[in-house]
């Protein structure tokens, strides 16, 4: 009997996350369920908790999928802290021997102006967001280069890189673009090693709003928002679908969830009606025509290449120096 695949969600405690664990393990692949929160699962009551509340923690959805038949395995880690992130990774493949797939979910927000952002704020974005995603992945590559036939995945959320992102969020796109820097970087890094055809680091970003914690206080105080928002479905489905195509085909490709799913890579979706959060106005039962729910992110992205993408002139590795300076 083939062994199952093992998918490392960093992040995976409630919302987008846990819905991400989840149907990883309803797809045959262990599960560890990694994020800072934890609790006594056992004695939670009522189980299974709401998605998007404090009260949904590792624990709780590691019992969620193992009492759906499903492998998993909930691990504390404080992304904030490489010591933290090490032994996570090292756990990970102590449990199930190998690593095959890491979903970087990780992340802590802040949308303000610059003026109005004060320094901690900045601090605690940029350690959980890039160097968190950082850490995270320099801890995995080993394990996921020993993948099976070598065939590791790295799926980072993070969005593609356009100006308007930056407006009114400056600290928060800082450390949101660097992570997509990250993957197109580790993508080229992949392409130079001659990987590209196993290994693929791919970004994925919603391109309407999700359920999630961080819209759970948005619909206490508006519920009437409910109708620009989708289920985080969408997100898992996209994730599951990147993971199905060849590596060469994802790798380093920034991507929207819808957008992603409506090619053919993501299998051609064209019923988007079922990710609507507010059943209504994803059936139509009110009689009115049904509209799909705003979208937040722009039908059409800039191309980030120039005329001269192949041209480095003379290439510095400064990894290679310090070797070299170490013999002397």
């Amino acid at each position: 009997m083939e062994t199952k695949k093992v998918a490392l969600v960093v992040g995976a405690s409630r919302g987008i996350g846990r819905q991400i664990a989840i149907d990883l393990a309803r797809n045959g692949y262990a599960v560890v369920v990694a994020a800072k929160t934890t609790s006594d699962a056992s004695t939670t009551n009522p189980f299974p908790p709401d998605p998007n509340s404090p009260e949904s923690t590792i624990n709780t959805v590691e019992r969620e999928i193992r009492e759906a038949g499903g492998t998993a395995t909930a691990v504390p880690v404080d992304t904030r802290d490489f010591e933290s992130v090490q032994p996570l990774v090292g756990r990970t493949v102590e449990i199930y021997k190998r690593l095959d797939v890491v979903v970087y979910n990780s992340g802590a927000i802040w949308w303000a102006s610059v003026e109005d952002t004060p320094m901690k704020r900045f601090q605690l974005m940029q350690r959980v967001n890039p160097e968190g995603l950082y850490g995270t992945i320099q801890a995995s590559l080993p394990h996921l280069k020993r993948s099976l036939r070598g065939s590791g995945r790295i799926i980072v959320v993070s969005p593609p890189i356009y100006s308007r992102f930056f407006r009114g969020k400056t600290a928060y796109a800082m450390g949101k673009v660097g992570m997509s820097v990250l993957t197109k970087g580790l993508a080229m890094d992949f392409e130079r090693q001659g990987v590209a055809d196993k290994m693929a680091i791919t970004s994925i970003w919603p391109a309407v709003a999700i359920e999630s914690g961080a819209t759970r206080a948005m619909l206490l105080k508006n519920p009437d928002e409910a109708k620009d928002l989708r289920r985080s479905t969408i997100f898992s489905d996209a994730i599951l679908a990147m993971l199905r195509c060849p590596a060469a085909k994802i790798n380093g490709r920034l991507e929207l969830d819808e957008d992603f799913l409506r090619t053919p890579e993501g299998g051609n979706v064209v019923d988007f009606q079922k990710y609507a959060l507010v059943p209504s106005s994803a059936s139509g039962a009110s009689g009115d025509k049904w509209e799909p729910p705003r979208r937040i992110m722009p039908k059409v992205l800039p191309d980030l290449s120039v005329a001269e993408q192949d041209d480095e002139g003379k290439r510095m590795n400064s990894a290679a120096a310090g070797k070299e300076r170490a013999k002397i």
